[in-house]
């Protein structure tokens, strides 16, 4: 498979570059591969990284060091939909471990699994920067708060719906 952006990608990739100091391109690597997992199927494969690390004349030592600290970046393919529950501790107080373990029940997949349909994929993430309402997750660019077994219910079904 020969990876490369888009034209519209590369062109922002460029512009995204000229915004750090000759050098220091290294700074524009989270930006970057936001581009590249949106483009390239919503996850890092290691040839995308490589593709990544060419790009900014880094080592893709440089660039897997990063993908793989960062809880939005995706190392393995993903459902259309991921789920990524809240799990430090104000949402742990309202009840995200009970939340967790409904939609593991329900979709029938572990934490960092996907439905066999490919449609839903189940992750925790650290504080998403909104105890007030909680137990919470983020859903695609949304967030889904105040979460009980029937929200989760409808947002599954809201998903199911989206996807036909």
């Amino acid at each position: 498979m020969d990876i490369q952006f888009s034209t519209e990608n590369l062109h922002k990739v460029g512009e995204i570059i000229k915004r750090y100091p000759e050098g220091k391109q290294k700074g524009a690597l989270l930006p970057i591969l936001h581009l590249a997992q949106d483009e390239f199927g919503g996850w890092l494969d290691t040839p995308v990284m490589d593709y990544v690390a060419t790009l900014l004349h880094i080592e893709p030592i440089e660039v897997y060091e990063v993908a793989s600290f960062y809880s939005m970046y995706n190392l393995k393919p993903v459902g259309k939909f991921l789920f990524e529950v809240c799990q430090t501790g104000p949402c742990m107080l309202n009840g995200s471990d009970q939340i967790i373990d409904y939609i593991k029940q329900k979709l029938h997949i572990g934490v960092g699994e996907t439905t066999t349909d490919g449609l839903f994929t189940l992750k925790t993430a650290e504080c998403l920067g909104a105890c007030g309402y909680a137990p919470m997750m983020q859903l695609g660019k949304t967030y889904r708060e105040h979460l009980t077994k029937d929200k989760v219910d409808a947002i599954v079904e809201e998903c199911r719906v989206k996807a036909n």
